[in-house]
């Protein structure tokens, strides 16, 4: 189970709707006209995969899941030894029938418990992927509601493959400029 931040989130975002219409500076660093429908998109995918808040938040999430597997990993193998323990003693007769009942009923518990702790925490895991994937997009959201207060766009479309949106002007990319700043402003958040 591989967790990760996904253009899929693009559901959770529709349309990032802000207001107004302008200039705007391009990936390239150059000034130029915007429609005058005032419309910019950014790649949700390059924005996800090139922001820091969202690497730092995979990788804390990644670190969680190979802890959890190998926890799980090392119950496994504990009720794995006792198994073969009770087998062991069970076909060499060093057991009565009633202590082999009780290893049963005690082995069946532990199988159970191993399950509802693996259940446990893939739910857990899955819960905290969702919420961040939400932290991401609300961070991504508020920041183009402050990124356009400079550039009075009546929209900030976001795109990705495969999506609503099949074909766009790249005069309307907005992508690097919105990592650029969204990176600076989580690092120096970061840094407080």
């Amino acid at each position: 189970m591989k967790i990760t931040l996904t253009a899929a989130t693009v559901a959770l975002l529709g349309l990032l709707a802000v207001t107004g219409c302008k200039t705007e500076t391009g990936t390239a660093g150059a000034a130029r006209s915007v429609d005058s429908k005032g419309i910019a998109f950014v790649e949700l995918d390059s924005v996800i995969a090139n922001f820091d808040m969202a690497k730092d938040i995979t990788s804390d999430l990644e670190d969680k899941q190979r802890n959890s597997e190998a926890e799980l990993t090392a119950k496994s193998q504990a009720f794995d030894r006792d198994v073969r323990d009770y087998q062991n003693k069970a076909q060499k007769g060093l057991i009565t029938r009633a202590t082999a009942a009780e290893m049963e009923q005690t082995l069946a518990q532990q199988q159970q418990s191993l399950l509802a702790l693996r259940d446990e925490m893939a739910l857990n895991l899955n819960e905290e992927s969702v919420v961040a994937q939400r932290q991401v997009l609300e961070y991504i959201n508020s920041y183009l509601a402050e990124y356009n207060k400079d550039h009075n766009y009546q929209y900030i479309l976001a795109k990705q493959f495969p999506g609503p949106i099949l074909y766009s002007d790249t005069t309307l990319d907005i992508t690097g400029d919105v990592i650029a700043g969204l990176n600076a402003k989580y690092n120096s958040e970061k840094k407080k």
